[in-house]
């Protein structure tokens, strides 16, 4: 198997109008303010920054300018438990490809026990196709976030798709994070595009990726050394102490 060549998603283009305000949220955000393009790897492309960089903002808009539903899902869902996304994604033009993914999917971390619950729901509907099956044999709430989380890489990503991601980390250990890169890797070669937002070293890591650094100066592509989420482990890593030592030191020490 090989990946893809040209990607689902070429491209986002963002375009101001009349309800674009560059002083309010979330056109007001570093990240977005200045960006018009945001081009896409044919198979894996990461958002980091850090909180309140805007990075979650932007992936949401992102998937609902495609079609997702802002909470999560397949393009089938539609439950809402609170309005609560932006209006960046009415702004958001796709340029797509003329090949068109067969599968997809918006993971959200933070709205994913909202999933479990809506899959149940449609389950127990008179007359309803069971599609439990779609993500496992069990329920999601009726396991760990970190098992539901790999019942849905391993039964309902189906590969031929476009997937984005928002923190898929969230509930995997390091050890996981590992497991999901080998998971990830089996569905690029199966014909998928990733874009993904993530704080994870681990993720960051994959190969050929190109990675997007949002901070105060806005969207920028770094290489995988050059994150700030890479120099800080590093540091840590090779300098435990002395960073402990600065952190935990009481203000009155001399």
């Amino acid at each position: 198997m090989t990946g893809l060549v040209r990607p689902y998603w070429i491209e986002a283009r963002f375009e101001r109008g009349a309800n674009w305000n560059a002083g309010v949220y979330p056109f007001n955000l570093p990240v977005v303010r200045g960006l018009d393009t945001l081009a896409f790897h044919p198979r894996v492309t990461f958002l980091v920054g850090e909180n309140g960089s805007g990075k979650s903002t932007l992936i949401e808009a992102l998937a609902v300018a495609w079609g997702f539903n802002a909470e999560g899902g397949s393009r089938n869902f539609n439950f809402s438990s609170r309005a609560s996304h932006s209006a960046l994604h009415a702004h958001i033009r796709p340029i797509r490809s003329t090949i068109r993914p067969h599968d997809g999917y918006f993971l959200r971390a933070e709205s994913f026990f909202n999933i479990g619950t809506a899959i149940e729901e449609l389950d127990r509907e008179p007359g309803g196709t069971p599609i439990i099956n779609s993500y496992g044999d069990r329920s999601l709430h009726e396991q760990s976030h970190g098992e539901a989380f790999f019942a849905l890489f391993d039964n309902r990503f189906r590969g031929d798709g476009l997937y984005i991601l928002d923190e898929p980390e969230a509930a995997l250990s390091p050890t996981r994070q590992l497991s999901f890169l080998a998971r990830l890797h089996e569905l690029v070669l199966a014909r998928s595009q990733f874009i993904i937002a993530t704080h994870s070293p681990i993720l960051l890591g994959y190969p050929d990726a190109w990675i997007y650094q949002a901070s105060e100066r806005g969207l920028e592509r770094v290489e995988y050394e050059d994150t700030e989420h890479f120099q800080v482990t590093r540091s840590f890593l090779n300098r435990r102490q002395t960073f402990l030592d600065v952190l935990l030191s009481s203000d009155d020490e001399a």
